[in-house]
């Protein structure tokens, strides 16, 4: 899965010959997993057709402050399309867009949003070598790069006028490779490695039947997706779920039982920065696995259960510089219990959560969650998603290790 997936990206497109590379430019920022949404110079439809970006971007596309063929005009909001950007990319960004750009003339709606937007804004520069050299343009660019605007750099090449040289806008499949490469670059955990466990473990009694638990694996898969969304390379190891996850950082490893977690977990520990173990490993298994399938023939069935390997313990026994992350699910005593874990596990982080709280735990959508620090300072949080709670310990372990 790109980093782009999930974005939502706004497409100013200005009147060049190289507006025709929209489309497939479009084409492959859906095909990372983007929301598209395109506003146009009145001038640009000259050279590509909105339809056809509409139909590509599965979203209106805007040329104008009103839709002109409807006789109850309805303004197309510049300020909203600003705010709903993630991203705003002008391509192609002319020198007459770029001369406007930079000195905040406002005469089409792609200028307003522009002027309206709060997020990242890149350009990509398309005109003829003698335009793309001439210093007013090398002004325009100068002065939108000062803004904090990045620029997609143009390439060398055959001209529209015949021309070869310089001023030829980037191929959409390296706009869409530089902004990925960009946007990577500048993420807080560009360059870490995560372990992260998920899940139950399934302890065999007969080829038929187990013990387990009731964890869904939630928790460590919004863990991975905001790891790996930041920036992070994550080896995703994941007892039996049905949840689903894709994205170019991350690498499933599918487990079922404690040991095959122990295995793997040891397998990767000492290549990583940061271990985050939210998994829910079975303590006991049975002693002996019986090879057929029990019968159903008395009253009761007796299971002598042994100890499983403590995989966080045995982690926290032999890091180096590791981070450690364990998670406590506790119903009495939670807070002594938690700090004791951390102690005895040789932790950096226990992030605590009670069965008592209503809305935390397995299954659920949402957890609440206190964590502890090595110095046994604790932060209570409320209610909230796990996707909220995986960004507050993502947060509170970027601070740690950047500290």
């Amino acid at each position: 899965m790109s980093i782009l997936s999930g974005k939502n990206i706004l497409l100013g497109v200005s009147a060049g010959i190289a507006a025709y590379k929209t489309a497939s430019l479009v084409r492959l920022f859906i095909k990372t997993g983007a929301s598209v949404k395109v506003v146009m110079t009145p001038a640009a439809k000259e050279f590509i057709t909105p339809l056809t970006l509409s139909t590509l971007s599965k979203n209106p596309v805007y040329s104008s402050f009103t839709n002109e063929e409807d006789d109850n005009a309805v303004w197309n909001n510049h300020v909203d399309l600003g705010l709903w950007a993630d991203l705003f990319i002008v391509a192609p960004a002319t020198a007459n867009t770029l001369s406007k750009m930079a000195n905040g003339v406002c005469d089409n709606l792609l200028l307003a949003t522009y002027l309206s937007a709060k997020c990242p804004v890149y350009f990509a520069p398309a005109m003829d070598l003698d335009m793309y050299k001439h210093q007013t343009t090398k002004t325009s660019i100068e002065k939108l790069i000062s803004f904090g605007n990045i620029m997609i750099p143009a390439t060398s090449g055959e001209l529209a006028s015949g021309l070869v040289g310089e001023g030829r806008m980037a191929e959409p499949e390296d706009i869409v490779a530089f902004i990925e490469n960009d946007i990577l670059g500048k993420l807080p955990l560009k360059g870490k490695k995560f372990l992260i466990t998920a899940g139950p473990t399934y302890e065999a009694i007969d080829p038929v039947r187990f013990i387990g638990n009731h964890s869904s694996g939630k928790m460590g898969f919004e863990i991975a997706k905001k790891a790996s969304n930041l920036g992070a390379e994550v080896v995703l190891i994941t007892g039996p779920t049905h949840q689903k996850i894709s994205h170019s950082l991350i690498k499933v490893i599918a487990v079922t039982s404690a040991q095959d977690m122990y295995d793997e977990t040891h397998k990767h520990f000492s290549n990583v920065n940061v271990a985050i173990l939210s998994a829910a490993v079975a303590d006991y298994k049975p002693k002996e696995v019986a090879s057929q399938k029990i019968k159903k023939k008395d009253e009761t069935l007796s299971l002598e259960l042994v100890k499983t390997k403590d995989i966080l313990a045995s982690l926290g026994d032999i890091k180096t510089n590791q981070y450690l992350v364990g998670f406590a699910l506790e119903t009495n005593n939670e807070l002594e219990n938690a700090k004791d874990k951390l102690k005895r596990k040789n932790l950096d982080l226990i992030v605590l959560n009670s069965l008592n709280d209503k809305g935390a735990g397995f299954k659920s959508n949402t957890n609440k969650v206190t964590f502890i620090d090595e110095d046994e300072n604790v932060t209570t949080f409320q209610l909230k998603s796990k996707a909220e709670v995986a960004e507050d310990l993502l947060n509170e372990i970027i601070r740690k290790i950047h500290a």
